[in-house]
């Protein structure tokens, strides 16, 4: 029994169902469940940007053959793109067969709480977007917590560091012990995981309440449905065609994506991906590029919302598209979901900069999504972390920088319990 209750994972399963409780019974304590929250995550995000540096630098610093990491970096956004456009497919065939919009009797929704989302869409230029990722100020870049500029420099440092061979080696040296103190610091913030969890799924429940979920239920039962078809069919695919089991994963990293459902922000897993990344036998190079790249690159399940949310949206307001129309949306989104980062709220932004570009109906529209989003960012934020693990280990076996003796070890039922007691 103790065992049991000293498990993260059980933890963390009370906390999200004592959220709900206390949520939907005391509406009046969301404010206060959301600094519970918002200070746990920003625990984890304290960590995020020094960890992806050492992260890197330390795998690249370690590589023998340069040219690995831009074979590294092309296959994984190859993958990326791919595994995303046949998200967003699978999201408009799904919309389309089960037609969550059609029906639907709704007003018009507050058009007031959309012009924030509609001014940071403005804002968003692709071309400036990728020109973004170059930092004209490193130290601005950690400070922000800008995780493709930090990649970006960190790759350029392993690079001069792999450079110095024998005379780097007191550096190496002194950031391999300073990953592991921070590491050491991490798995002291997750021991709060079940707390941050409560207060997300409080938060949640408090501010838009139960009944805003029945009212959109036939939307939020599409999204959670395509996504679990997403993982269990593509990516089981993906995992069955290299040789490891997609469920033997999902149980391996169970406690990630509960923290996830809690908080609502795949971001709250980044550091922990990385590490049980490295853990179940991935090479440290790969991890460092691949998770934090997938990160605004390989957003599986805010692809497949995006998808069916412009779909969702002309069903309700009987907007009839052509296939071309939708092959249209297909391509557009194939470049916006590229933009939306790892935290709750940019999926709506990179939704209403979607509809900016399409042209087909009055921004205003989407205003009837904002009380169910957040109960959306729960399926979309775990289909991304899912999704970026399995990118991880298809790269490290592509590229034979993957350990099997790890991989078998690190899924044995004892091996996973021993990692989530106390």
């Amino acid at each position: 029994m103790k065992s049991v209750i000293s498990n993260l994972t059980f933890q963390v399963l009370v906390a999200i169902t004592l959220g709900i409780i206390v949520g939907a019974s005391f509406p009046a304590f969301a404010p206060t469940a959301k600094l519970i929250s918002q200070g746990f995550i920003n625990m984890i995000s304290m960590l995020i940007a020094p960890i992806i540096f050492f992260t890197i630098v330390l795998g690249i610093a370690h590589m023998g053959d340069m040219k690995k990491v831009g074979r590294v970096g092309g296959k994984a956004l190859l993958y990326f793109e791919i595994v995303s456009t046949v998200a967003i497919a699978i999201g408009l065939l799904v919309a389309n067969i089960l037609k969550p919009g059609v029906g639907m009797q709704t007003g018009k929704g507050d058009a007031s709480k959309i012009a924030g989302y509609a001014e940071q869409a403005k804002d968003m230029n692709w071309g400036e977007f990728f020109l973004h990722i170059i930092p004209h100020n490193v130290i601005a870049s950690f400070a922000e917590g800008n995780i493709l500029q930090i990649l970006f420099f960190a790759i350029l440092f392993g690079y001069g560091l792999n450079k110095l061979g024998g005379e780097g080696t007191v550096v190496l040296n002194a950031f391999d012990k300073i990953s592991k103190v921070l590491f050491r610091i991490m798995k002291v913030v997750m021991r709060l995981a079940p707390i941050g969890a409560f207060g997300g799924m409080a938060f949640s429940i408090g501010t838009h309440g139960l009944q805003s979920i029945l009212g959109m239920a036939k939307l939020m039962g599409s999204v959670y449905l395509t996504c679990i078809l997403f993982i269990f069919v593509i990516l089981n695919g993906i995992c069955r065609y290299y040789k490891f089991s997609l469920w033997q994963y999902l149980k391996y990293i169970r406690q990630e994506i509960l923290i996830v459902l809690g908080t609502s922000s795949s971001e709250s897993a980044l550091p922990s991906m990385m590490q049980k990344m490295e853990a179940i036998g991935c090479d440290k190079s790969v991890v460092g590029l691949v998770i934090p790249t997938g990160y605004s690159f390989n957003l599986d399940g805010t692809a497949i919302y995006l998808a069916m949310a412009v779909i969702f949206l002309c069903q309700v307001f009987k907007i009839d598209l052509s296939i071309g129309q939708q092959l249209t949306i297909l391509g557009i989104l194939m470049v916006t979901s590229k933009g939306a980062a790892g935290v709750t709220g940019s999926g709506f932004i990179v939704l209403v900069s979607t509809l900016t570009a399409l042209k087909i109906m009055p921004i205003e529209h989407i205003s009837i999504l904002i009380g169910v989003d957040r109960f959306m960012s729960e399926a979309r934020a775990i289909t991304n972390v899912i999704g970026n693990g399995v990118a991880t280990i298809v790269i490290a076996k592509s590229e034979k920088q993957f350990d099997e003796a790890k991989y078998l070890r690190a899924i044995k039922p004892a091996a996973i319990e021993r990692s989530e007691e106390v």
